[in-house]
């Protein structure tokens, strides 16, 4: 089996919960696409990284079943482990700092895949939300304190990856907070935390707590 370690990105204040990320840091062992979409699949996290050159910070995304442009969790989780100023994504450079407990990106909406973004009237209302069909990927979400830009949402990727519900996407965040134009402070999954703010000429900042698993 090849090495890899295991991060969880988005991690509540406590340190518990963020979402399950794979990362291979000698991407070379794996250099074809085809073999590296199969061990994405076997290790099942809802993305999996393999790093090209831990130097310059260039980096390859995958989920179960097919290869990422650009992927939230995935960047904010390598840029910590490998504490470079930016990473290079076939979408563009994002770029990385870290802020105490805190890594940051700063990423682009347009480098997002599509997400149907759902309002609901109250975070009860996200919270008592079913596994909708498989399909469409659903980002619920609803204002649990407009004023302070607090939000309550819930990720389902329509089983496209075999996941029912991610903890936390780091990627669809940021589509919100384009869409809101404002700062947000997320509470996603059971119990993950992501922090946004807009930066100029349509840039993101997208951040979180990141623990080593092992």
């Amino acid at each position: 089996m090849t090495d890899y370690d295991v991060l969880r990105v988005f991690c509540g204040p406590g340190g518990g919960y963020g979402n399950e990320l794979g990362v291979v840091r000698e991407g070379s062992v794996m250099p074809d696409r085809a073999e590296r979409q199969e061990f994405a699949a076997k290790l099942g996290f809802s993305e999996t990284v393999f790093v090209d050159d831990p130097e310059r910070g260039v980096i390859d995304i995958y989920t179960p079943t097919l290869r990422l442009p650009f992927a939230g969790h995935p960047c904010v989780g390598v840029g910590w482990l490998l504490d470079v100023p930016e990473l290079v994504t076939p979408a563009g450079v994002v770029g990385v700092r870290l802020d105490g407990e805190f890594s940051w990106i700063e990423a682009r909406a347009e480098w997002a895949p599509p997400r149907t973004l759902r309002r609901y009237g109250s975070a009860a209302e996200v919270d008592a939300l079913a596994v909708p069909p498989s399909g469409e990927w659903i980002y619920a979400w609803a204002w649990e304190d407009e004023a302070g830009g607090r939000v309550r949402a819930r990720a389902f990727p329509g089983r496209n990856d075999g996941i029912e519900e991610d903890e936390a996407t780091g990627a669809a965040a940021l589509l919100l907070t384009q869409q809101l134009g404002r700062a947000l402070n997320i509470t996603q999954g059971v119990g993950s935390q992501i922090l946004t703010a807009p930066q100029p000429n349509d840039w993101v900042e997208v951040g979180g707590r990141v623990h080593l698993e092992r």
